[in-house]
């Protein structure tokens, strides 16, 4: 490794879900405790720190709990590519040269029911939400509604992706949905937007993770298992392409933010999609993973439905993806999103992924996390 690579040495999360009477900062000191002790250091050790949320108040008040050592600490918002902001951020830190050590962290708290943003702080008028507009379950149906039209798509593969992903959180101690369901009860469950039935969605949840970074020519000192983060590329969306709370469509069409910050990744990392040995991507609804798997480059667009159906997707297939469930077993708590993304490539690069662990030592991980009004952030890990 470069002297000014930068490796992940220390990893924490606190179970996602729901957990009565404790709060979203308390959860996010607890991953920040886990992660320090993985790392084998103390909160004193770290030279800064970048942290977020959307609801569960500013990252920055963990030090009230973890130690007022006088770090400076940053708070990002950016929605549900907050952690992949805060990462973003620290790996630069790191890299100027500014800082040897530091901690990423990204918590929530969301109540039950669909998160309730103002169109206001989006540049929309209030006429948006008055509409129902607001309600993404719309936006994400009409979406993957077109894709299937276009490149072929079946219904069922839609239920196949939210099945794979309740097994694999049947097997993840921290996710939120364990319970299997097969692909004729989530078929036929209640349809919220056509074509995405009940469990087709994710929920808002809670939850929290935290990592500690080091230089990579440090790393040692901290793990005998450093994974490397090879690359780290955020995007935002460009005129024509159609995103979360468009209140227009263009008739010029362009591509997403994933496209481009999953291009900018792999050129960063000299990394190609098809070196990938797994892969975390945004899966907000099932369509999403279908859709986020091409547009990321990890497959051609119209592939999804044969590389689903023949395993190819699964813990033990060619192309393992969303291996700890995923948000649809997870939950989105929006600061913690893309941060779990990049613990659980952590884990299976490591070995220590357990019952869901991919076999045959896999050694490059990718994640793609999106978010409203059209962001992404992508990553590649190796060991």
């Amino acid at each position: 490794m470069n002297p000014k690579d930068v490796a992940i040495v220390g990893i924490g999360i606190h179970p996602f879900g729901r957990t009565p009477g404790v709060s979203g900062r308390t959860q996010g000191a607890y991953a920040v405790r886990q992660a320090l002790a993985d790392a084998g250091v103390e909160w004193k050790d770290m030279q800064f720190a970048y942290g977020g949320s959307y609801s569960a108040g500013d990252a920055d008040t963990l030090v009230s709990e973890l130690g007022m050592t006088g770090l400076p600490f940053i708070n990002v918002s950016n929605g549900c590519g907050t952690g992949g902001s805060a990462l973003t951020s620290a790996r630069h830190a790191i890299l100027s040269g500014a800082y040897d050590v530091g901690m990423v962290v990204g918590f929530d708290k969301h109540p039950p029911g669909a998160f309730n943003e103002d169109p206001e702080n989006l540049g929309l008028g209030a006429w948006y939400g008055e509409t129902g507009m607001m309600v993404t379950t719309q936006f994400f149906a009409m979406k993957i509604q077109r894709y299937m039209g276009v490149h072929g798509i079946e219904h069922t593969t839609l239920a196949e992706v939210a099945a794979k992903a309740f097994r694999n959180g049947s097997r993840n101690p921290n996710a939120w949905r364990r319970k299997p369901l097969s692909v004729e009860e989530i078929a036929t469950a209640p349809m919220i937007s056509y074509p995405l039935t009940q469990y087709m969605f994710c929920s808002p949840g809670e939850g929290a993770v935290a990592l500690v970074l080091a230089r990579a020519d440090r790393a040692k000192q901290y793990t005998s298992t450093p994974i490397y983060l090879r690359s780290c590329e955020f995007r935002s969306r460009r005129f024509g392409s159609f995103e979360v709370y468009s209140p227009w469509t263009s008739p010029a069409v362009a591509d997403g933010p994933t496209v481009e910050a999953a291009a900018a990744a792999f050129e960063a990392a000299g990394i190609e999609p098809s070196e990938i040995d797994l892969a975390q991507i945004q899966d907000t609804e099932s369509g999403a993973e279908i859709m986020h798997m091409a547009e990321t480059g990890l497959c051609e667009h119209g592939e999804q439905g044969a590389l689903i159906e023949t395993g190819a997707t699964e813990i033990d297939g060619r192309l393992p993806i969303n291996t700890d469930g995923g948000v649809l077993a997870n939950g989105e708590p929006i600061g913690a999103t893309g941060l779990r993304q990049v613990y659980e490539n952590v884990l299976q690069l490591r070995g220590d992924a357990g019952d869901r662990q991919v076999p045959g030592s896999p050694r490059t991980a990718f994640t793609h996390v999106y978010g409203a009004p059209g962001i992404s952030a992508c990553t590649v890990l190796t060991r």
